[in-house]
C-alpha cells in the first residue's frame, strides 16, 4: 500500500465498544475494589455485559498449640490419663475431615436466624440432607448453608457472628 492511498476497512478508534466490548479501566477499578475490601470475587452486570473478577486466596491454618502438663500436676493425679488433647482434636484435623461442611463464600457465619433465637444446630443434632444448618451473610445478603448429607453434627467449628473465609470448615457432620 502506498502513502497516497487511503486505508480501507481498517478498524478505527472512534468506536471502542466494537473493538473492546469490556472497558479495561472498569476491570482495573473492580480489581482495585477487591483488593481494598479483601473480597475474593465480585461480579458486575449491566445489560448484556457481565464482568467477574476473582482472586485466589490461600488460607493458612493456624498453628496448633500443644498443652504441656507440668511434672507436679502429673504427680498429683498419676491415675488420670491426659484426656484434654485426645478429647479436643486440633482444628487442622477437622478441616480435612470428610464430613466437614465448608463455607461457599467469604462472609459472617451465624448459627441462629436472629440474635435471640435458638441455634439451627447443636453438637449431637441429627440433620437431614438439605436442612438449613447455618447462615453466611455476605454483602447484606443472608445465604442459607444446608447440610450436604444426613448425619449427626459432631463438631461446630465457628462461633455465632464469626467472620469466615471461602472453603473454611464450619461444622462436621458424620
Amino acid at each position: 500500500m502506498s502513502k497516497d492511498m487511503p486505508a480501507k476497512n481498517l478498524p478505527t478508534r472512534s468506536s471502542p465498544s466494537k473493538e473492546l466490548p469490556i472497558d479495561p479501566t472498569l476491570v482495573r477499578e473492580i480489581a482495585a475494589l477487591i483488593s481494598e475490601t479483601d473480597l475474593t470475587e465480585i461480579e458486575v452486570e449491566k445489560g448484556d455485559l457481565r464482568i467477574r473478577v476473582a482472586r485466589q486466596v490461600t488460607v493458612q491454618a493456624a498453628p496448633v498449640q500443644q498443652i504441656v502438663t507440668a511434672p507436679a500436676a502429673m504427680a498429683s493425679a498419676p491415675a488420670a490419663p491426659m484426656a484434654v488433647p485426645a478429647a479436643a482434636p486440633a482444628v487442622n484435623d477437622l478441616s480435612a475431615h470428610p464430613g466437614a461442611v465448608r463455607s461457599p463464600m467469604v462472609g459472617t457465619a451465624y448459627r441462629r436466624p436472629s440474635p435471640g433465637a435458638t441455634p439451627f444446630i447443636e453438637i449431637g443434632t441429627v440433620v437431614k440432607a438439605g436442612e438449613k444448618i447455618l447462615l453466611v451473610e455476605a454483602m447484606k445478603t443472608f445465604n442459607e448453608i444446608v447440610a450436604p448429607r444426613a448425619g449427626t453434627v459432631t463438631h461446630i467449628l465457628i462461633e455465632d457472628g464469626q467472620p469466615v473465609e471461602y472453603g473454611e470448615a464450619l461444622v462436621v457432620i458424620e
